[in-house]
């Protein structure tokens, strides 16, 4: 028997890699993203709740109807744009999901993606297995700012969706009025759809706003927000987030998502459809991880590494170029023999592995982590 791979490029994750090398040489881990802190016992208690009220069986297909109407007031609070729950969020089992199902939702053979790099892994494979071409264009390092006139230049008759990420995995590059300002430009008067992966919505650091597309009616009405609750909650094993579009667009993402997932985990919708209503536990994320942020940096100065400032997400990337002329995979590997510390190269968010000699590290960690880290960074094991 002989599967004609739709992926034939496609390997093991770096993410794989470098987990499972650090989980031989008992690294610690600052490589993918994922806290090692509980989250809060009061969302996790809503949840048992919950199953002993007997919320264990399918809920609807489009989530939860009380959590989708959380959601809807959240967003008019924060962005100040009325959402109907039923008919523009679906809930999905997690944010690389609900990115899928958008791609798959609107792209058909030979439609053209603009992807930036370096960018999270599951973008261009997911473009490919739909049949459709990604066509790369490279944030301008070290600031990692987008080439609005490239952008301009590179669209054609087949060009059908942007992908955007803000706050930026890997970079934590943030968009800024004037990106959105460029963005509507460009595709006024097209038929270019958006997806935009907002999943660290709330991880946004030193004062910015999050410039989600929800704030713009023009742009939502061509548009896939997606979201995470695992990012916003410190849960990103329970694989949940959602989507929100306009209703036509919702109507057909929805017959993806019914064929797929069908729906998700009732109790932690249940739980987390009460859990909305502490505000406090998303408002004040920001403010929280970004301590954790300068700590690591205070840190980071005792090494050679120099830094390339993030302004959201679970990251922040360092240069070596001043003391290495090794690769940046190399190095991360050595690093994760030699010092016990595992990072991701960047070159692993580049389709062509473009190599500025940059490696991201996930600060979201308790404080002992970070500080055990560096320590061994500067001294070895």
């Amino acid at each position: 028997m002989h599967i004609t791979s739709k992926l034939p490029s496609a390997g093991t994750t770096i993410f794989t890699v470098m987990s499972s090398l650090a989980l031989e040489y008992k690294a610690i881990n600052l490589g993918q993203g994922f806290p090692d802190f509980m989250m809060s016992s009061e969302l996790t208690g809503l949840v048992n709740e919950a199953m002993r009220n007997g919320f264990n069986q399918y809920t609807h297909m489009n989530g939860y109807p009380q959590l989708r109407e959380k959601l809807a007031a959240k967003v008019e609070k924060l962005y100040g744009t009325v959402i109907q729950p039923d008919t523009q969020i679906t809930v999905t089992p997690g944010g690389t999901y609900a990115i899928y199902t958008a791609l798959t939702t609107v792209l058909q053979s030979n439609d053209e993606v603009i992807v930036f790099e370096p960018a999270y892994d599951s973008y261009i494979p997911n473009i490919l297995i739909n049949g459709a071409k990604p066509v790369r264009i490279a944030l301008q390092y070290p600031d990692y700012a987008v080439p609005w006139d490239e952008v301009k230049a590179k669209l054609t008759n087949k060009t059908r969706m942007i992908i955007l990420n803000s706050p930026h995995n890997p970079t934590g590059k943030v968009l800024s009025k004037k990106d959105i300002e460029s963005l509507r430009s460009i595709v006024a008067n097209t038929n270019i759809f958006i997806v935009s992966d907002e999943v660290y919505e709330h991880l946004i650091f030193d004062g910015l706003e999050h410039q989600s597309i929800l704030r713009y009616p023009d742009l939502l009405e061509r548009s896939f927000v997606c979201f995470s609750f695992g990012k916003t909650y410190h849960c990103t094993g329970w694989k949940l987030g959602y989507c929100i579009s306009a209703p036509e667009l919702m109507k057909e993402y929805r017959k993806v998502h019914q064929f797929n997932a069908f729906s998700c985990d009732t109790p932690k919708q249940v739980a987390l459809a009460a859990y909305l209503d502490n505000e406090t536990a998303y408002l004040s994320l920001g403010a929280s991880i970004q301590q954790k942020r300068d700590h690591f940096r205070e840190l980071m100065k005792a090494t050679p590494f120099k830094l390339i400032p993030s302004h959201g997400s679970y990251f922040e990337c360092y240069s070596y170029s001043s003391f290495s002329e090794e690769n940046d995979f190399d190095l991360a590997v050595r690093l994760t023999k030699e010092k016990g510390v595992t990072a991701i190269p960047l070159s692993s968010f580049y389709d062509d592995k473009t190599d500025h000699k940059v490696l991201r590290f996930c600060f979201t960690k308790n404080e002992e982590t970070l500080e055990k880290a560096v320590e061994r960074l500067v001294s070895g094991k």
